[in-house]
């Protein structure tokens, strides 16, 4: 009677479990290597973005095109608001008749300087306006053009009340013929009671 020889078929049938394990595991760190490159990458390319951006807004606020920046508020300071008369003026385009249609309040920091900005009112509005009508309307078609209209506003009430503006890198650059050197500018409120300019009312025809 013939007996059965033992065969290699089990340990035969291992091994393509083994092969594909290994496969598996290969894939796995390879997948890995990948993310982690990309990563990496990504990381890389977004520091060296900002880095790029923050280049960028330096530069453009050292020649003064940078976007005027809104200052943020206070919660603790008590404000006042006077509301002002609607403005009508006529704009400086020269291919159209452009006139404008703003009303608009200040906010004050401090109750007290109500009776100030309601005494020295005549000369308020007189500066305000000098201001819009050298303004274009696409300028103030814009947000940031808006924004750096209540800037200015700003520091033409000041001077309406005495209160003169400190001198920025520009003005010094011009008025002694050297280069701006990035000097911090004042901020309008450190002084002037108006801290804030808020338009209600903004009509462009």
């Amino acid at each position: 009677m013939a007996t059965a020889t033992p065969t290699d078929k089990p340990e035969n049938a291992a091994e393509p479990k083994k092969s594909k394990k290994k496969l598996f595991l290969i894939l796995g760190v390879a997948a890995v290597l990948v993310l982690g490159l990309a990563g990496g990458g990504a990381f890389f390319y977004m520091k060296k973005k900002a880095a790029a951006e923050a280049e960028a807004l330096a530069e453009a606020e050292a020649d003064g095109t940078a976007a005027p920046k809104v200052a943020k508020r206070d919660r603790k300071v008590k404000s006042a608001f006077v509301a002002l008369d609607t403005f009508t003026v006529n704009l400086a385009d020269r291919d159209a008749d452009r006139y404008a249609q703003v009303q608009l309040s200040l906010e004050l920091n401090d109750e007290g300087a109500t009776q100030l900005i309601k005494n020295f009112m005549p000369v308020i509005r007189n500066n305000i306006l000098l201001v819009l009508s050298h303004k274009k309307a696409a300028e103030l078609l814009e947000k940031d053009g808006k924004i750096k209209l209540s800037e200015e506003i700003k520091v033409e009430v000041a001077r309406a009340l005495g209160m003169e503006p400190p001198e920025t890198d520009s003005q010094s650059a011009a008025t002694t013929g050297t280069a701006a050197k990035g000097k911090p500018k004042a901020a309008t409120e450190d002084f002037s009671p108006v801290v804030g300019v808020h338009f209600s009312n903004f009509i462009i025809q």
